[in-house]
């Protein structure tokens, strides 16, 4: 009896889960800022073509978590003050925008959805987990963004998704009580589940108040450098 022929691999398949594991090594510290990424070295250690370790590459420095330089491959990139400021003012935009708006029409399944990623952070800040609650946080933020319904912001919010992911393990690491982190996040899908709109988008607005520390913080780091 003849076997079925097998389904062909599609190649771009492969190069978006060789980009999940380099974007997951990157965030977690296993490729810090500043480590070159070799096409050879990560084709042989992923078993994966080069032209496949390539697309994955240029995947990443779209999403601005790696910087190309002809000639010398690819580098890890880190965040600056400059960067840190860009991204803390930009999130206040659009996540206060979309608290509001996912308060002002939220829904069961809506309320459902934020609660259920509520309690993953809740989790994770008890099982004191800082890697965790990075996660929860960034796919909590997420939810809210679908929320709001506005796809435009969706799509502007999907453009520096993994920077903002950056920026939040980095300010969560400045950040000493994980119960600190939950709390904060529950009063803003209180606000939003509840759904007061006005407090909802206040929260949001206040929620990212660790971003001043991170700027002051990198730029402590940056002047260290520089002496």
């Amino acid at each position: 009896m003849r076997k079925p022929a097998s389904s062909p691999i599609n190649p771009r398949s492969l190069d978006v889960q060789a980009a999940d594991v380099l974007r997951e090594q990157i965030l977690s510290g296993r490729f810090p800022p500043g480590s070159r990424l070799l096409e050879i070295e990560l084709s042989e250690q992923l078993n994966l073509s080069r032209g496949t370790i390539r697309s994955a590459l240029q995947q990443l420095t779209y999403e601005g978590l790696v910087v190309q330089y002809p000639y010398r491959g690819c580098t890890v990139c880190g965040l600056s003050s400059q960067d840190a400021w860009e991204l803390y003012t930009l999130r206040q935009a659009l996540e206060s925008l979309a608290a509001r708006l996912a308060a002002e029409a939220i829904t069961p399944t809506q309320i459902e959805l934020l609660e259920a990623a509520l309690q993953q952070i809740m989790q994770s800040a008890k099982q004191g987990s800082w890697s965790e609650v990075a996660d929860a946080d960034f796919a909590l933020h997420q939810t809210i963004i679908q929320c709001s319904g506005h796809r435009r912001l969706q799509q502007q919010y999907k453009f520096v998704e993994q920077q903002i992911r950056l920026y939040i393990i980095s300010s969560n690491a400045l950040h000493l009580n994980l119960d600190e982190i939950a709390e904060e996040h529950q009063r803003l899908v209180q606000a939003i589940t509840s759904g007061d709109a006005d407090l909802a988008e206040q929260i949001a607005k206040e929620h990212s108040i660790d971003g001043p520390l991170l700027i002051e913080h990198l730029q402590k780091l940056e002047s260290q450098k520089s002496t």
